[in-house]
């Protein structure tokens, strides 16, 4: 397994997330910022008009870079100027836990994609492109917009807003045009752009705890008052869109067996997070690998000294069967370590994702 020598220091996943216009793609982002886990974020607005980021506007200012409150920012970029402003979030002063980047409604997301990948940036991870579609208003947007078809092709994760004026029949119909497009992305129904921020990012983990230990503050109150009047509360309901499987196990993991259960890892899937041991493939190393849609990372971490020697992942994603999920993750184990495979109550990683590292530059054609 050839892997190169990870960065120093921790990388920052970025999202891009795209739709056309009326699709809900500030909604979302809005009710990301609101229920943020934790996390900084900081925004990316690729667009020229006046753009509603709660009671922040930014109006044709490219090149600004707005305060959002809680330590999260916003700046209105030309796509050309993305590497720059993604230089400037990354730096340590930022403190940034992860990046979205919302498109223009205009916008090729592929092309943002690949500036992405092609990107110098070490401080960086591909955080997946997120595609926000109008349930109610497919057909239309279909017809004015037939290139939706290339976006859904490269999603990773498509998000079916406003389902609550969407019938069943027209949500199933936009499902077989995401599997006609070629994609196997997984498909979230949502209202008010409602997702559940852990399928996006993990809840922050502070080395100071200064996110818990810290006093509410009036803002606090007044977004947990209006989230409780609007139903907005991030409750059970917005986990019941997707589906979380862990597995543990003790024995270690064949290289091959698992990159060929990666390698066809079934539509719907869509984030992979955790550690493998591959034992006597590398006795010295645990590997973190990082999964979103179809792309693939690994990174070596030297095992500590006392520390278990097991693999620990965890699969997110939507239609998926947890079941066979975890019977082809068994068979992937190393012939002759029977091991102990835990699942239903094996310990949920936290803050994995910020710590990956890439391994492996996917070329041109994964975009």
């Amino acid at each position: 397994m050839n892997a190169s020598p990870p960065p120093r220091s921790r990388q920052i996943p970025v999202i891009v997330l795209a739709g056309f216009l009326g699709s809900g793609k500030t909604t979302l982002l809005n009710h990301l910022l609101r229920h943020r886990a934790g996390n900084r974020i900081g925004v990316i607005v690729n667009d020229f008009g006046a753009i509603e980021i709660d009671a922040m506007t930014v109006s044709g200012q490219v090149g600004s870079t707005v305060s959002l409150g809680g330590g999260c920012l916003c700046c209105a970029v030309d796509a050309s100027e993305l590497d720059t402003y993604l230089e400037t979030l990354t730096r340590p002063a930022a403190r940034l836990d992860v990046i979205v980047i919302e498109a223009s409604g205009l916008a090729e997301p592929q092309e943002l994609v690949r500036m992405l990948l092609a990107s110098d940036n070490p401080h960086i991870l591909y955080g997946g492109l997120v595609e926000v579609v109008d349930a109610a208003e497919f057909g239309a947007t279909r017809e004015r917009h037939p290139e939706i078809g290339r976006h859904l092709a490269v999603a990773d994760l498509v998000v079916l807003n406003k389902t609550d004026r969407a019938g069943e029949q027209e949500r199933e119909h936009i499902r077989e045009a995401v599997e006609a497009a070629g994609s196997r992305a997984a498909v979230i129904p949502a209202t008010y752009g409602r997702i559940d921020p852990e399928l996006l990012f993990d809840p922050a983990l502070r080395p100071d705890g200064e996110e818990k230990a810290r006093q509410l503050t009036f803002e606090d109150l007044y977004l947990e008052e209006r989230a409780q009047e609007s139903g907005e509360e991030h409750g059970a309901h917005l986990h019941t869109a997707y589906e979380s499987v862990d597995f543990t196990s003790d024995a270690p993991m064949d290289p091959r067996r698992l990159m060929e259960f990666l390698d066809s890892r079934p539509g719907g899937l869509y984030r992979i997070k955790g550690y493998v041991d591959f034992g006597a493939g590398d006795v010295d190393n645990a590997y973190a690998v990082h999964a979103v849609g179809r792309f693939l990372r690994f990174v070596p971490k030297p095992w500590t000294r006392g520390e278990p020697r097991l693999t620990r992942l965890v699969l997110i994603g939507s239609g998926i069967d947890a079941d066979a999920l975890r019977k082809e993750l068994e068979g992937c184990r190393t012939p002759g370590e029977p091991g102990r495979e835990t699942t239903q109550d094996a310990p949920h990683e936290r803050a994995m994702w910020g710590v990956l590292r890439y391994v492996q530059q996917p070329g041109d054609d994964d975009a």
